[in-house]
């Protein structure tokens, strides 16, 4: 997470999972489930414990500094839980926030 939700630097609000390789419902949750834990070990491994606190909405928020590092975190996560190719990477980019008025973008508002 990033965004208005996290204490972090990043500008995009979630970057997210979608499991579009699963057959069934059941195997989703378990493909996500699978890669949220490899995320928090990849994230434990990288930047320490205190780097697996979560976000407003449940996700994972460490002190990265670009969208870039947030997305190979993710790719890393999901080709060691063995779902590369199975498992596409969503964004949230809460493009509302990064509007300041008179036709003016901040996309590094934090």
């Amino acid at each position: 997470n990033g965004g208005s939700h996290a204490g972090n630097k990043l500008a995009m609000q979630e970057f997210m999972i979608l499991p579009t390789g699963a057959s069934s419902f059941t195997e989703a949750m378990r493909m996500g489930s699978e890669v949220y834990h490899h995320l928090k070990a990849v994230i434990k491994n990288r930047f320490g414990l205190d780097a697996t606190a979560v976000g407003d909405e449940g996700g994972f928020a460490p002190n990265i500094l670009n969208n870039k590092d947030a997305l190979d975190l993710i790719q890393e996560a999901i080709k060691k839980a063995g779902y590369t190719g199975k498992i596409e990477i969503g964004m949230d980019v809460a493009a509302s926030e990064f509007y300041k008025g008179n036709n003016v973008y901040d996309l590094d508002f934090k």
